[in-house]
């Protein structure tokens, strides 16, 4: 990976659209992407496993699609995303503060025009003669003054417009953190949104299987009654159902937390926002998954964005710091009129004027100036370090959820024969049963095991849903495609 290197001394020319002329301090260079071509070792897979006769395909090179969260097929996903980008009071501070940055640049744009002020004054004045020599007495006048007048700094060394470059690059690194902020808030309401969905299914099935195992504790205490089975064996059912009815009001409390995020992410209170009524079966595992190029990552990924746009404001203020130790230059013209009357303000005999040009240069500042370029160059260098960390944990993000993938396809797999198994299993003893060759607890044994599949394989695919949703928002939440978001973010200037 190359960045822009700083040589002590050096002068690079560095173009502003309004005022070409060279500048000191480097010239910044985008760092070049990692020559990496996958993000794991031995490469990527192109595949998971099948499960119920379909899988998952990565598809290499391509990013993520606008409106990723569509995939899902969720007509409440959709409008849970609408209304969270709508009304996300954290988004919409992220936008605020995008259009600071671009109106700090426009107002530090004005340095490259001459600065232009007029003054009116009316003062009424004793003199002192004798303060010159004269034995005059003191005397009283009114002085009426009008002038204006025009300065302009000539940017010799370019250390305005290395100012104005930095403020541009702060402007993008804004841009990039309300990207981020768009990123993540609809990566939480999915999230959160899949999340609700699963616990109440979840819960569906606790359920039911609290249910069956009080009547296969009905059906044992009448065992017991009749002498057929043990104390022990009754005791330990009811102590099986506790710990099942235990598990209830932690997923309902989970529940009750995921419905309230979600509220929040929409802008609003809980109490103002209806419960979700989204459920896992009307949600779609999108089949079609996007695996960008490394080298696409960086240009997609907003903190990769706004830790190259701080490199590139670091890299400005070397040139900042590099132009101080050069002379300044001001041109500086006034004219006007001074009267002591307001009726001989306008008469020629009052007009006053001055034409200048001021030099400005640093001697000796025992060596601050010095210091404090040595320092920019040292920010620098810390800026690149955690350009280069940003990246690389980027990477690792995309690498860890493509594996994460892999394994949820054969934990949902494991999970899903589970579910055919012991769904076989009830129906045979359903079937032994109305033939009489089985009783009626063997069969609310199997029915219950059923159920405990049927829980691990919603967990299971809750899992999958989520770590698609993952992989969508480590790859940059298809931002870059989205020309709505570009227009909503106020982001269509971002190159």
């Amino acid at each position: 990976m190359q960045h822009v290197r700083y040589i002590p001394g050096a002068e690079l020319c560095w173009h502003h659209s309004a005022y070409p002329c060279c500048a000191v301090g480097p010239d910044f260079v985008r760092p070049e992407s990692p020559k990496v071509t996958h993000y794991n070792h031995g490469g990527d897979p192109k595949e998971t496993i099948s499960v119920d006769d379909q899988s998952q395909r990565f598809e290499n090179g391509v990013g993520p699609v606008a409106h990723w969260w569509k995939l899902f097929n969720s007509k409440e996903l959709d409008a849970a995303v609408t209304e969270g980008l709508a009304h996300n009071p954290e988004l919409q501070a992220a936008q605020a503060s995008l259009r600071q940055s671009q109106d700090n640049l426009r107002a530090g744009s004005g340095i490259f025009y001459p600065q232009v002020s007029a003054t009116f004054g009316q003062n009424r004045e004793r003199n002192s003669p004798v303060n010159i020599g004269s034995s005059l007495p003191a005397s009283i006048f009114n002085l009426t003054t009008l002038s204006s007048s025009v300065s302009y700094a000539l940017d010799i060394f370019g250390g305005q417009r290395r100012t104005l470059e930095g403020l541009g690059a702060q402007v993008d690194q804004q841009r990039a953190l309300t990207l981020g902020t768009y990123m993540m808030l609809t990566g939480n309401i999915v999230n959160t949104s899949l999340a609700i969905a699963a616990y109440h299914a979840e819960l569906d099935e606790i359920e039911q299987l609290i249910v069956l195992e009080k009547d296969q504790i009905s059906v044992a205490e009448k065992q017991f009654q009749a002498g057929i089975t043990t104390y022990g064996a009754l005791l330990s059912l009811r102590l099986q159902l506790k710990a099942l009815e235990a598990t209830r009001p932690s997923l309902q409390q989970k529940l009750s937390q995921a419905e309230h995020l979600l509220a929040t992410l929409k802008g609003k209170t809980p109490a103002e926002v209806e419960p979700p009524a989204a459920r896992l079966t009307d949600i779609s595992l999108p089949r079609q998954l996007p695996l960008s190029l490394p080298s696409e990552l960086v240009r997609q990924r907003p903190d990769i964005l706004a830790a190259e746009a701080q490199l590139h404001a670091a890299s400005a203020g070397i040139g900042v710091a590099t132009a101080a130790l050069f002379p300044s230059f001001t041109l500086n013209a006034s004219y006007g009129q001074t009267s002591q009357s307001m009726n001989t303000l306008l008469n020629s005999k009052s007009n006053v004027w001055g034409l200048g040009a001021n030099v400005v240069a640093p001697l000796f500042k025992g060596g601050t100036l010095f210091l404090q370029r040595r320092a920019a160059i040292d920010a620098y260098q810390q800026s690149f370090a955690s350009y280069r960390q940003t990246v690389i944990a980027a990477f690792a993000q995309v690498a860890d959820i493509v594996r994460a993938l892999e394994h949820d396809a054969e934990l949902t797999q494991t999970e899903a024969q589970a579910v055919k198994d012991s769904k076989l299993a009830m129906d045979l003893l359903n079937a032994n049963y109305q033939a009489g060759t089985a009783n009626y607890l063997q069969v609310m044994v199997t029915d219950i095991q059923y159920r405990q599949a049927k829980i691990g394989y919603l967990q299971a695919e809750a899992q999958q849903l989520q770590d698609t949703t993952a992989l969508f928002v480590a790859l940059g939440g298809g931002w870059s495609s989205d020309l709505k978001a570009k227009d909503d973010l106020h982001l269509n200037s971002y190159k």
